[in-house]
């Protein structure tokens, strides 16, 4: 449900569930943390070694020297960056600094021990140049997000949690009471301020997505605005696609283990470069796609004056209402198994 922030009044209405072609997908709003915990139980113990910042990356045959900040070297014969907005390895592929919008965003969980009253609805609103949501997880979990274009004046609510809830409370416009209650109900120490930062289109076509045995996925692929909510459902997909042209690349191994040593780590070699080339080929245009929804999206959405305001109101909040579950209703492929 979007609502104007100045007016009060509803302009869209995005339905939960029965969406998509086959009416079977629905909107589900995913801790990050639950998720990352979910996806790290199905690794091997031992799998990821944590607080190890690249600093270096550097050739060795037919493998990569991987240098972290605790001086430790890793050897590999493959490498997939998915280190983030700051990537070193999307910068070892030639990426540029991903550029500041304008505009930043400031995300929080909310628990009730007891229990919450909201609706299963995803309620967002706008105007006055910010744009706001509250998005019921479960029966307990309330997540909510809140961007703005920042001025001298809010300099130094950056770093200071008490601060940065009042200064939201001070801009939620004309909204329900249940809504208010639920920021002025988050922990400060449940809130996160950052700067939102998004990769420019053209680099996605024309940049290195991979090269050779090196390539980049999630944020340190395609940063991108939050204002259509696909970053993270983007690199689950990146994750399911690489890890299909990897596979069929991969799929005679076998037969390559039966040659001689110095050849085999070349097809070996050979193969992931192909592997890693067809899932750029595959990610690039709906990497692109993406982040220039995601970029137009926000452009529109918080822009201020009169004329925006009435154009965001009566027209661009149902047309993204309906464009939105098309976008995230997306379908990467099956993961198939060798």
């Amino acid at each position: 449900m979007t609502s104007s922030t100045i007016s009060g009044l509803r302009t869209a209405e995005i339905p939960l569930s029965a969406m998509g072609p086959q009416r079977d997908h629905e909107f589900r709003c995913v801790q990050r943390k639950i998720l990352l915990e979910t996806l790290e139980k199905e690794l091997p113990s031992g799998t990821i070694k944590f607080s190890s910042k690249v600093v270096s990356i550097e050739e060795s045959g037919y493998l990569k020297l991987i240098h972290l900040s605790d001086g430790s070297i890793l050897k590999a014969k493959l490498l997939i960056g998915c280190d983030g907005v700051n990537s070193a390895v999307a910068k070892s592929l030639g990426f540029k600094m991903p550029a500041f919008v304008g505009r930043f965003g400031i995300r929080a969980f909310v628990y009730y021990e007891n229990g919450h009253d909201l609706e299963p609805k995803i309620f967002q609103f706008m105007g006055e140049g910010v744009r706001y949501g509250v998005i019921p997880c479960d029966d307990k979990t309330i997540y909510w997000f809140f961007s703005f274009s920042p001025s001298s004046h809010n300099e130094e609510i950056i770093d200071n949690p008490p601060k940065i809830k009042q200064f939201v409370l001070s801009k939620l416009g004309k909204v329900a009471d249940n809504i208010k209650a639920v920021i002025d109900d988050t922990d400060l120490d449940n809130m996160v301020l950052s700067p939102l930062r998004f990769r420019h289109a053209w680099e996605i076509l024309w940049g290195n997505i991979s090269k050779s045995n090196v390539c980049v996925a999630g944020d340190a692929f395609h940063p991108m605005t939050p204002d259509i909510a696909q970053g993270g459902c983007a690199a689950l997909e990146d994750g399911i696609v690489l890890a299909r042209c990897l596979g069929e690349a991969l799929r005679d191994r076998q037969v390559m283990r039966s040659e001689a040593k110095g050849i085999e780590e070349e097809q070996e070699y050979k193969r992931i470069e192909m592997g890693l080339r067809n899932y750029a080929k595959e990610r690039r245009w709906r990497a692109f796609q993406l982040i220039t929804a995601a970029y137009m999206a926000g452009y529109m959405l918080q822009s201020n004056g009169k004329i925006l305001n009435f154009l965001r109101d009566k027209v661009l909040a149902g047309f993204l209402a309906g464009q939105l579950p098309r976008i995230g209703s997306y379908d990467c492929g099956m993961l198939r198994t060798p």
